[in-house]
């Protein structure tokens, strides 16, 4: 990593720095005016203008998140925002942080849109937050990553997997409990040529989920002496995705990676009829593709048409305490993907906090790497917060597995699950594997 990304000595960050613009998903006409319309803020107690300034001390410890409500990843905003009340539940019923109890969570819809998350963004910071759970995805943080980190308030996503955030110059304020698909690619290059394919095509959304993790499974198929036949982007804006087909049809795989949110049902649905569905070559995807629902999506009345398809996102490790009480917390919800690191991004927030004996982000954060490493083991805010108040060094293991955070602020260990459709379409998640990026 670079030595300057937790420089705390910086600078003032400016934070309207430039970004690159990103691709996002393309919604009608009445959709983006609406959803910019109807960014929600909910949870906030007493008038705006009573609101403390964003990342200033106040003595309590306030949390907002930009997850999605609506957009391309909205199937993934429950889990995280019921795992972020739940966190806060928790850490309540403990005692609160710094004596105090955690208000409610002020809410915004990152909504698949790079404006309207943006927008969230603003309207929570102006909500005097100290922390910032989200985006979930990748693109919708590196459009409010700047702004929010620029104010000195931390951020920590619970699912932005995108290699770029290792280096990202975020003087020290964002974090991520999501591993980087640094780990994941040599995972799903292992699946795919321990199923002894050779010749493979990859393609992804041109943004930096999808570039990133291209290149590091196509890198690591090189490695393993496999042939890319094909590794290339694609526009998930597009009308039809027919272009993508053909290049995938003309390069002669025996397999075909497919990065890629919700549009890659389109892309599953154009290989099939193309003679190139799991029944014909191997056809694997990633963490975005991960649903339950993804068959009858592809082939509605025929999901097993999606039978053979594999894929690999990242794990929680197995932990049925959590799981069964986040359940009983959030009856209703089907999908957990990422909730695990959801709630372990707002624990770990709080316990940096307790750690620092402060609320202020500036503060705190000079903390959030440590307490995940290097102390006396405990997984719960209660436990760890005992311990601090004995004066003890804290190893706080989290409920989606160890953590022991980098210098880079993120996991330098991860649990990548491996995941299958059956021949009836259903959803199977047979094999774990842990990695580790070997550094500290």
């Amino acid at each position: 990593m670079k030595a300057s990304k937790r420089a705390w000595n910086r600078a003032p960050k400016t934070p309207n720095r430039p970004l690159e613009r990103r691709t996002p998903i393309q919604r009608s006409a009445i959709f983006t005016s609406v959803a910019a319309l109807l960014v929600s803020v909910i949870g906030v107690t007493g008038s705006a203008g009573a609101a403390a300034p964003a990342g200033e001390e106040d003595g309590e410890l306030k949390f907002g998140a930009v997850l999605p409500e609506t957009g391309q990843l909205a199937y993934l905003g429950p889990p995280q925002i019921e795992s972020v009340r739940f966190a806060i539940q928790t850490i309540n019923d403990a005692g609160g942080v710094l004596g105090r109890p955690v208000p409610a969570v002020v809410s915004g819809d990152e909504a698949g849109q790079e404006a309207v998350a943006a927008q969230a963004a603003e309207r929570v910071l102006a909500s005097g937050v100290d922390a910032i759970i989200g985006a979930a995805a990748s693109g919708m943080s590196l459009a409010f990553i700047d702004r929010v980190t620029g104010a000195g308030v931390a951020q920590c996503s619970a699912s932005n997997t995108a290699p770029t955030f290792t280096d990202y110059d975020d003087g020290g304020f964002y974090f991520r409990t999501a591993p980087s698909d640094v780990l994941q690619g040599p995972v799903l290059a292992d699946l795919i040529r321990d199923d002894g394919h050779e010749r493979i095509a990859l393609i992804g959304r041109a943004d930096d989920y999808g570039r990133g993790l291209v290149e590091s499974t196509a890198d690591a198929l090189r490695e393993r002496g496999a042939t890319v036949a094909l590794s290339d982007t694609y526009d998930p804006r597009a009308a039809n995705f027919d272009q993508v087909v053909q290049q995938v049809e003309d390069s002669g795989p025996d397999a075909v990676v497919v990065i890629a949110f919700e549009e890659g049902a389109r892309i599953l649905q154009g290989l099939i009829e193309a003679g190139l569905g799991p029944d014909r070559i191997g056809v694997y995807g990633a963490d975005g593709l991960r649903s339950e629902e993804l068959p009858s999506l592809v082939s509605p009345g025929n999901p097993e048409r999606l039978a053979g398809m594999k894929g690999t996102a990242p794990a929680a490790a197995e932990n049925e305490q959590y799981v069964k009480d986040l359940k009983e917390f959030a009856p209703d919800l089907k999908e957990l993907q990422f909730a695990p690191q959801a709630f372990d991004c707002v624990t770990t927030v709080a316990l940096a906090a307790e750690k620092a004996g402060s609320d202020n982000p500036e503060t705190f954060v000079k903390e959030m790497v440590g307490i995940t490493k290097g102390g006396e083991k405990c997984n719960s805010f209660a436990a760890c917060k005992k311990l601090i108040a004995a004066g003890r060094d804290i190893d706080y293991e989290g409920v989606s597995g160890p953590l022991e955070f980098s210098d880079a602020g993120e996991p330098n260990r991860a649990t990548i699950e491996v995941y299958a459709y059956d021949d009836k379409g259903v959803l199977r998640t047979p094999v774990r594997t842990e990695v580790s990026t070997g550094q500290e």
